[in-house]
């Protein structure tokens, strides 16, 4: 198929696509207000519109062909996919239809940008693991919301929800409601026209013998990383690591077990970001039972200030338990 016969086939794509956008809307905020028990119509119209960034990342992702690079880098200097550009677009979008958003930051958009005069401001990365999505690996999205018009200066403490997707062989879609530290799953399903709650309630054992070693290049100069891998090893642990962040934590959901990690060393840097990735994903894991935690110090990330858009830092994330190993390995040097 030519370049312009494959435009003119997305361009109808698109079309069908968007006449399914209300009854999709509407299915998500049905789970939200009469499942969950979501009042606030704002946050209602706050999460349905990141369940419509969603749908329409999925969209993109689903006809994802040419594995362009755009020919630019954004403000932290990493190369951006055209993919990348129309991820960050189809969030725009969507959270500007709302109504309900101010402010918005996203990982190709690393600056607080006005989008209106809502009572929210999100925090986001439109298209986490790109640089595994040539092998066709699970990809995600991470949205964190907060009340007000600003982002920085706050802690993931201050979130009002989260939410996580993940594109596989299913769009799945996991949110964290703060006040009531309710976590849930839903599905897009029926073509992509509807929503439906997959996992009514995801929770975090305090055990589970699953990880995943973010980083493991830091073991080569970081004794006490090195050690801790060696006794996963030795007692036989799982590996589940597939280099994506949000499919490697999201295997933490749906088993409902296992731990994450993320170590830093002196040759091999922090890469993630607190406000696009850390604090909305420390939100899911807590609200479930888990623990989400500093790399190098018991702190949860929840409470780690938000200095620029490009603050860096590594993570533990996962059962109570398996944290705590983490703890007894990685804090011996005080």
């Amino acid at each position: 198929m030519s370049s312009s016969s494959r435009k003119d086939h997305l361009d109808d794509g698109e079309d069908e696509f968007q006449h399914t956008h209300v009854s999709r809307m509407q299915s998500l905020q049905r789970i939200l207000t009469d499942t969950y028990g979501v009042e606030d119509k704002n946050l209602v119209d706050a999460i349905v519109a990141l369940g419509e960034a969603t749908a329409h990342i999925a969209f993109h992702l689903t006809n994802y062909v040419e594995h362009n690079y755009a020919g630019s880098q954004n403000l932290s200097g990493d190369e951006q996919l055209e993919l990348d550009i129309h991820c960050d677009k189809a969030v725009f979008a969507a959270v500007q239809q709302s109504g309900v958003y101010s402010t918005v930051a996203s990982e190709e958009t690393p600056q607080e940008t006005t989008v209106g005069t809502g009572p929210f401001s999100l925090g986001c990365d439109p298209l986490d693991g790109s640089s595994i999505i040539d092998a066709n690996f699970s990809v995600g999205s991470i949205y964190g919301i907060w009340p007000g018009s600003t982002l920085i200066g706050r802690t993931g403490r201050e979130q009002v929800a989260a939410a996580v997707a993940l594109y596989g062989p299913r769009t799945l879609l996991c949110i964290a409601l703060a006040e009531s530290k309710q976590v849930f799953e839903v599905t897009l399903v029926r073509n992509r026209s509807e929503y439906e709650v997959s996992r009514p309630r995801i929770t975090i054992e305090p055990d589970g013998k699953i990880f995943a070693p973010g980083n493991l290049r830091a073991t080569t100069d970081h004794k006490e990383y090195n050690a801790l891998l060696q006794y996963w090893l030795d007692n036989r642990y799982q590996l589940r690591y597939s280099g994506g962040m949000v499919p490697d934590v999201y295997h933490i959901f749906a088993k409902s077990k296992g731990i994450f990690t993320n170590a830093s060393s002196n040759s091999a840097k922090a890469k993630l970001r607190l406000l696009y990735e850390v604090a909305p994903m420390g939100l899911i894991v807590e609200c479930a039972g888990g623990s989400a935690i500093d790399e190098s110090k018991d702190q949860s990330v929840l409470d780690i200030v938000i200095e620029h858009t490009d603050h860096r830092m590594g993570v533990c994330f996962g059962s109570t338990n398996e944290v705590a190993k983490y703890k007894e390995y990685m804090f011996v040097n005080p």
